[in-house]
């Protein structure tokens, strides 16, 4: 994944307060949520700050990262910060 790609993940989830970080998070654990992506352990994010997020979020999503965030970004009604990924594909489209 490109450098800049984990650099507006990072900013992204450094926009977000502390109280939204903890929804964001509670989210990532919910795969009903995220539909065709896998959850991702409660135990795992239970004490990430912000980077330690998005290197699970990487690992876990690597080239849907950006799109598995702006679903959870939707979800916490934060449709502002979907729109700093216009221009940006994290990769191809799960079928």
């Amino acid at each position: 994944m490109m450098t800049a790609v984990k650099e507006l993940l990072l900013e992204t989830l450094e926009d977000l307060g502390d109280e939204e970080l903890k929804i964001f998070k509670w989210f990532l654990q919910q795969a009903e949520v995220l539909e065709d992506f896998p959850a991702i352990p409660k135990s795992h994010l239970e004490k990430a700050d912000r980077l330690d997020t998005l290197d699970l979020i990487v690992q876990a999503y690597n080239e849907q990262s950006v799109e598995v965030t702006k679903k959870v970004l939707t979800k916490i009604n934060r449709n502002d910060l979907v729109q700093h990924f216009s221009n940006v594909s994290s990769g191809p489209k799960r079928k």
